[in-house]
């Protein structure tokens, strides 16, 4: 909030109960995560001005490994849909 204030939400994730929201692409392109094959959806949920920050960064012990694994996964593949869909 302090750098970036109050951010609009990005135009797929919002709601679009009427004709004139849905016209202008409310709502358009959003994909149900648990409708995917693997569960999982690449699109950005955050407002573009936001980056893609890092909120947890799990250690390399436990189980946290493997969790920083996924999340390094996930990562990368948001990186190549990004690169795929600027082409």
């Amino acid at each position: 909030m302090e750098r970036h204030g109050t951010l609009p939400v990005p135009m797929h994730l919002r709601n679009a109960p009427t004709g004139l929201m849905k016209g202008l692409g409310y709502g358009r392109g959003y994909r149900y995560a648990h409708d995917e094959a693997d569960g999982f959806v690449a699109a950005p949920n955050l407002p573009d001005a936001l980056g893609e920050p890092e909120f947890y960064r799990p250690k390399e012990v436990g189980a946290e490994r493997e969790i920083g694994e996924r999340l390094a996964a996930w990562r990368e593949r948001r990186r190549r849909e990004r690169e795929a869909s600027e082409n």
